[in-house]
């Protein structure tokens, strides 16, 4: 398989490496803003575990089913992860 041969202006690889550091930025943003945003996510699938397992969710049109606690998963060891 021959590939094509190219090379990269000097132009173009200072905007490659400005490019990558200004997406680091962003990323670091972004995972600084889900880090804080940690303690409400918790309280959220709490209230929602909680939710199923009291009021239940609709299987079929008006037919309602509650999850018993032995069906719920235990939380992971792991930090909750957000893929963005």
């Amino acid at each position: 398989m021959k590939l094509i041969k190219h090379e990269r202006s000097r132009e173009a690889r200072r905007w490659l490496r400005e490019e990558s550091k200004e997406q680091t930025r962003r990323y670091r943003v972004i995972a600084a803003e889900q880090e804080a945003l940690s303690p409400k996510r918790n309280r959220w699938i709490a209230d929602f575990l909680r939710r199923i397992q009291t009021r239940g969710y609709h299987v079929h049109f008006d037919q309602l089913r509650k999850i018993p606690a032995s069906e719920i998963p235990s939380p992971p060891k792991r930090k909750f992860r957000v893929v963005f």
